[in-house]
């Protein structure tokens, strides 16, 4: 996982560590260090937990481990469904 990603897309949700923890069913008690450390990449969370995070961000999972920064980007446009064109 890309450790920066993880901050980048809570900040675009507009929400705390510790908000982010509690609604990926982190442990209240440790929530806050936790995301810290994944943030920082001190840690490196388990791919089940990674899923719960995109879930609760509205990412795809796969934005997390790509490396590329320019096609992380177009993941987000092409979930959140900009630039796609549907046939009628």
């Amino acid at each position: 996982m890309v450790p920066a990603r993880l901050r980048v897309a809570r900040e675009l949700a507009n929400m705390s560590q510790e908000e982010l923890a509690t609604a990926a069913g982190v442990s209240e008690e440790t929530g806050y260090s936790r995301m810290s450390h994944y943030e920082n990449g001190r840690h490196k969370p388990k791919y089940e937990l990674v899923c719960r995070f995109a879930e609760v961000l509205n990412v795809p999972e796969g934005y997390f481990y790509t490396r590329d920064d320019r096609f992380a980007e177009a993941m987000l446009k092409l979930y959140a469904g900009e630039n796609v064109k549907w046939e009628e």
